[in-house]
């Protein structure tokens, strides 16, 4: 029996999966992945991620703004984000944050975006999905000086970083998840960041369909191979498969905890 894995973030609603989204959601079950998030990345576009959500049990939603394109939706206020997160699939915020690599969003802006949502992770208490790449000084900075208003709930999601985000995230008490990076043979410094990340603050992810892991490197991602990246994981942790598989799970419930565990659903039948 296959050990149950979370995908704590993939786009399901992305073009890629078209017409055989139904298939990818099945592989994924069958490879035991028994529970997926799918991320917003335009709040303008949250009633496609909610039918694609509304069809399984194993499909959760968030509701953000992506940095890239946070120039698009510069003005989505918080309350707009508290009000679409009541719905009973949206179980966080996000994503957002700060990318500096691509820089599709004037930088003012994407920080504006990012408080924004994390003014809204704060009064909901839902987990806040960040996205943060090339902009370890100025993220920290906003974590830090936010989180003096008030802690809320939050995830580093696809850890790219240096080690610096990682200790200070975690010092606010957030989360990291890891993604097929952490299978890339380049990719050293972040198995080392992993292999200090303690195991009570870690998560798993493919951010589908982007950044398929070995054997699939190259092509595109999807929920099915975040198997692989919970096969290094529990590799560089020195544990077996199934530890992580119940680790990053229970990680994911205590994170998102308006998430219902489909196990729970099934056993109450």
């Amino acid at each position: 029996m296959r050990p149950f894995l979370v995908d704590s973030h993939c786009h399901l609603d992305f073009p890629d999966f078209d017409g055989e989204r139904d298939a990818l959601i099945e592989r994924a079950g069958a490879n035991g992945i028994g529970f997926m998030v799918t991320i917003s990345t335009f709040v303008s576009r949250i009633e496609r991620l909610l039918e694609i959500a509304e069809t399984d049990q194993r499909i959760a939603a968030t509701v953000g703004t992506h940095p890239h394109n946070a120039a698009a939706e510069p003005d989505v206020s918080a309350d707009r984000l508290v009000e679409l997160s009541r719905h009973p699939k949206i179980v966080g915020i996000g994503e957002a944050g700060l990318d500096y690599h691509y820089d599709k969003a004037p930088r003012d802006v994407q920080a504006g975006v990012f408080r924004t949502h994390i003014e809204a992770a704060r009064e909901t208490q839902l987990p806040l999905v960040i996205h943060a790449r090339d902009a370890d000084d100025d993220m920290i900075a906003i974590l830090e000086d936010e989180s003096g208003k008030g802690a809320f709930p939050f995830v580093l999601h696809c850890f790219s970083s240096g080690a610096e985000l990682a200790r200070r995230g975690l010092a606010l008490g957030g989360y990291i998840s890891f993604s097929g990076i952490l299978t890339f043979k380049n990719s050293d410094e972040i198995r080392a960041i992993a292999e200090d990340v303690p195991l009570d603050r870690l998560l798993i992810e493919t951010d589908a369909p982007y950044l398929a892991p070995p054997p699939f490197r190259g092509k595109r991602n999807e929920p099915a191979y975040v198997l692989h990246t919970a096969e290094v994981l529990a590799r560089i942790k020195g544990v077996d498969l199934d530890t992580i598989a119940v680790r990053t799970s229970e990680n994911f419930f205590r994170l998102f905890s308006k998430a219902v565990d489909p196990r729970q659903s099934d056993a109450a039948r």
